[in-house]
């Protein structure tokens, strides 16, 4: 189990990277930009965006390493500590402002994940166990779970009133992890192809499945990211993500877990724990300083949403993403 293990920590490692990376650079698109193809043409001018999905890649090509050694309950869950190292980046950059509570929430979560997979001891398991119904049936029930969770976030409050960016957020979140875990499943699947050569692996159905639901997961967790705040997104990504992984590791694969009555217990409160330091966790002053700090440094962002509307504008966010746009009092004087 220690180099499956290793290979997920590394994983979690660039999977940590791309989520602060994708914030950075999706947080600023306006919200007419939302769910349309449009919203990739911001991106595209967003030279994070492009660290992001590079960090995205080497986090799958290790997740698919992993996967080749190790059953999904037992990788997901580990990949799912990206939120630590989230939380680590954020608390080098504003130390002053962490607290005790985010180190006690930091401590519960690596308690929860490293006491949850110690308790359950997932084994076993094999790609020959589900043939093609049972996968079409997955991807249907998948695609219905993430069509709910966007079908709630639109949904209007009391008098009509929009939905928050918050709720927008968690439950685009939530549709996302659900594709990413449906995702990580496929890429079970196709590790399992790619020890027996090319011919096998793309004479397999997999890594065209893999295309098409990684594409709709960028989509959504773009949207994620662009629609509120971390703090109401990250629980959902990570909270979400391995526990669909490992609900499909069980059904389609075979995995399985210790299910004793003693085991069953301790396993839902190491759950109930994990749920509640990730709650505790995006509710770190840091991450709201992180949010508001990612909105403030691009106030000018309209622009470039005119810019892909072909509106016109200055164009200016095309020139440098990472520089703090001057105030209006401060040009000419300063920038002559």
């Amino acid at each position: 189990m220690t180099i499956e293990i290793s290979l997920a920590l590394a994983a979690s490692l660039f999977t940590a990277t791309a989520s602060i990376a994708f914030r950075v650079a999706a947080a600023p698109a306006p919200g007419e930009l939302r769910f349309s193809w449009k919203l990739f043409t911001f991106l595209f001018h967003r030279r994070l965006w492009f660290l992001a999905v590079l960090c995205m890649v080497a986090g799958f090509v290790f997740q698919v390493t992993a996967l080749h050694f190790g059953e999904l309950a037992v990788v997901q869950p580990v990949i799912a500590s990206e939120l630590l190292l989230v939380f680590g980046y954020l608390a080098l950059r504003e130390r002053a402002r962490v607290r005790g509570r985010d180190w006690l929430a930091a401590a519960g979560m690596a308690v929860a994940l490293g006491g949850f997979l110690y308790v359950a001891d997932p084994s076993g398991g094999s790609s020959a166990n589900a043939g093609l119904p049972q996968w079409l049936e997955a991807a249907g029930a998948v695609s219905l779970a993430a069509a709910i969770a966007i079908g709630l976030s639109m949904v209007r409050g009391r008098r009509g009133r929009p939905p928050t960016p918050a709720r927008r957020a968690a439950f685009l979140a939530i549709a996302a992890a659900v594709t990413w875990g449906f995702v990580a499943a496929v890429v079970k699947e196709l590790s399992g192809h790619i020890a027996q050569g090319p011919a096998a692996v793309f004479g397999n159905w997999s890594p065209y499945a893999l295309i098409v639901s990684g594409a709709i997961g960028m989509f959504l967790v773009s949207n994620a990211f662009q629609a509120g705040p971390l703090v109401a997104s990250q629980p959902g990504l990570t909270i979400v993500d391995p526990l669909v992984a490992s609900l499909l590791g069980i059904t389609l694969f075979g995995e399985h877990i210790r299910s004793g009555a003693g085991y069953l217990c301790g396993e839902a409160l190491l759950l109930a724990l994990l749920v509640g330091s990730v709650l505790l966790l995006t509710r770190s002053p840091i991450v709201e300083v992180d949010d508001s700090h990612v909105r403030a440094r691009h106030p000018r962002a309209a622009s470039l949403a005119r810019d892909v509307r072909g509106e016109g504008g200055d164009g200016d966010l095309l020139t440098e993403d990472t520089r703090v746009p001057a105030t209006p009092g401060a040009r000419g004087g300063h920038d002559g």
